[in-house]
C-alpha cells in the first residue's frame, strides 16, 4: 500500500497535509502531492559490514578525455558516482555528455538513455558533431526498470540519462517530473551506480530562477552537481561545480561552442580580461579572481552617469547588485564621491559570474574611475575586500592570483597591506579605499 504525503519542492520537507508556506524554508505554494512507495528495498542486495582499513581507497578515476570537464570533476569521474548536470535549455548539456560518451566508449560500451529525443535524432546530432562511437548504445526509453535491464545486459562503462525529469517508474502513481517520480528515479540510479561501480550522468532541467527543477533532495542524493552556464548570444560556456564529494567545489571549466561541439579553452584568463593591460581605459579594471582552485583574471567595467530624475539606478551583470550598492555607499560616505544622483552600471566581461568578495576593491576602483574620468594605470591589477569603514581587507591565495597576473604580462598590483607577497610583480599595499584609488588611478 502507498500513502499520499505532501512535499516541498524547494527543500524536500514532508507534511501529511498541504500547507501554503513551508515551515522549513519559508517558500510559498511549494507543496505538491508525493506518493510514498512501500515496496522499495531498504538496502542493496549483498550489503555487508566492512572495516575502514579493509576497504580499498585508491583514487581510481576515469578520465573523460575532455580536459576542462576532468578539471571540474577533480581529475576524472569516480567509478560508481552519480553526477548531475543542470543548465538552461539549449546551453549544451546533451552535447557535452555526448562528447563525453565518445571519449569513454574506448573503455567499453556507453549507454545513452534519452527521453527527449528519438534514437535517430541523437544519431543526427552525433553525426553533426563528428562522433562515430560504435560502442555508444542509444535507448529512447523513459521507464527506469527497462533502462536498468539495458544496464544489466550491456554492463556499460558509463550511463547517461537525458533527462532525469523525463524518467518514471510504473510503481509510482505520479506524472514524470513530479517530486515523487524524480525522487524514486534518482534513488534507483543511485543504487545502480553504487552497486555496479558504474558512473551515471544525469541531465537535469532548471527553473526560471536558474535552480534545478524537482525536489531539493535531488542535489543531496547525487555525488556531484554541475551547472553549465552561459549566454546564448556568446559562444562561451562555463561548467561550474556546485557540489563535489570527490574534489573542490566552485571549480570551473571554460568551453567554446563551435560547429563541432564544445571545445576546451586552455587559457580562460586571456578571454575574460581582454587585451587591455597596456591601454588606459576609463572605468575598466582587471581583477585576479579565484574560481575553485583556478586563478582567473576578469575585466570589470563600470559606467557612472548623471541622473536628473532623482532615483538613481544600480545595475550589475555578473556581480551581486546588493554588494555593488554597498560599495557605492562606501565610496559616497568614506571617499566623498557624490554618487547619490548618478546611475551606476557594472559588468563582468565575458559572461563570467564573480561571487567572491576579493573583487570588491576592483569594482570600487572601476566605479571611481568612471566617476572621475581617470583611467587605471596600464598593466595594473587590483584585488582586495572592502569593509564598511572603508578599510581594505586581505584575500586568500593572493600569491597564486598575482602569479597568474604576472604570467599574462601584468607588471603592477594594488593589494591589501596586511599580507606578505612574493615578488612576481610590483605590489602597492594599501590600508584604505582612498589609498587604493590614489595608487590605482592616473
Amino acid at each position: 500500500m502507498s500513502k499520499t504525503d505532501f512535499q516541498c519542492t524547494a527543500c524536500g520537507y514532508q507534511s501529511p497535509r498541504w500547507v501554503g508556506r513551508c515551515p522549513a524554508c519559508g517558500n510559498w505554494d511549494s507543496f505538491v502531492a508525493a506518493k510514498a512507495v512501500s515496496n522499495r528495498k531498504s538496502a542493496r542486495e549483498g550489503s555487508a559490514l566492512h572495516s575502514l582499513t579493509e576497504v580499498a581507497a585508491e583514487d581510481a578515476r576515469l578520465p573523460t578525455g575532455i580536459t576542462e570537464f576532468d578539471r571540474v570533476l577533480g581529475g576524472g569521474v569516480v567509478p560508481g558516482s552519480l553526477v548531475l548536470i543542470g543548465g538552461d535549455p539549449g546551453i549544451g548539456k546533451s552535447t557535452l555528455l555526448l562528447q563525453t560518451a565518445e571519449c569513454l566508449c574506448g573503455r567499453g560500451t556507453v549507454l545513452y538513455a534519452t527521453g527527449e529525443e528519438s534514437a535517430r535524432q541523437v544519431s543526427l546530432r552525433a553525426k553533426r558533431l563528428g562522433i562515430r562511437g560504435a560502442n555508444i548504445y542509444i535507448a529512447s526509453e523513459t521507464d527506469v526498470d527497462v533502462i536498468k535491464e539495458h544496464i544489466a545486459s550491456l554492463n556499460p562503462a558509463a550511463v547517461i540519462i537525458d533527462s532525469i525529469q523525463t524518467t518514471s517508474r510504473s510503481q509510482v502513481q505520479a506524472v514524470p517530473g513530479s517530486v515523487a517520480q524524480v525522487r524514486e528515479c534518482a534513488a534507483e540510479f543511485q543504487q545502480v551506480a553504487k552497486g555496479t561501480e558504474t558512473p551515471v550522468f544525469l541531465i537535469g532541467h532548471v527553473t526560471k530562477d536558474g535552480i534545478l527543477a524537482g525536489p531539493r533532495l535531488l542535489e543531496h542524493a547525487v555525488d556531484v552537481v554541475l551547472y553549465l552556464e552561459g549566454d546564448r548570444h556568446h559562444n562561451y560556456r562555463i561548467l561550474r561545480g556546485v557540489k563535489n564529494r570527490f574534489g573542490a567545489t566552485d571549480e570551473i571549466g571554460v568551453f567554446e561552442m563551435r560547429e563541432e561541439g564544445l571545445v576546451d579553452v586552455p587559457n580562460p584568463s586571456a578571454l575574460f580580461h581582454g587585451a587591455r593591460q597596456e591601454e588606459a581605459v576609463v572605468g575598466s579594471v582587471v581583477v585576479p579572481t579565484l574560481q575553485g582552485t583556478r586563478p582567473l583574471l576578469v575585466e570589470v567595467q563600470a559606467l557612472v552617469s548623471a541622473n536628473p530624475y532623482g532615483m538613481p539606478r544600480r545595475m550589475a551583470t555578473g556581480y551581486d547588485v546588493n554588494r555593488a550598492t554597498l560599495l557605492i555607499a562606501v565610496l559616497d560616505k568614506k571617499v566623498g564621491l557624490k554618487l547619490g544622483h548618478c546611475d551606476t552600471y557594472i559588468n563582468a566581461v565575458g559572461g563570467v559570474k564573480i561571487t567572491e568578495p576579493a573583487a570588491d576593491l576592483a569594482v570600487a576602483v572601476a566605479v571611481a574611475s568612471s566617476y572621475r574620468e581617470a583611467a587605471v594605470l596600464p598593466g595594473t591589477v587590483v584585488v582586495g575586500e572592502v569593509g564598511l569603514t572603508g578599510e581594505v581587507r586581505p584575500v586568500n591565495a593572493l600569491n597564486a592570483r598575482l602569479k597568474e597576473a604576472a604570467k599574462l604580462g601584468f607588471r603592477r598590483a594594488v593589494v591589501c597591506a596586511a599580507r606578505e607577497v612574493q615578488d612576481y610583480l610590483e605590489t602597492v599595499q594599501v590600508d584604505t579605499l582612498g589609498d587604493a584609488l590614489e595608487a590605482a588611478l592616473e
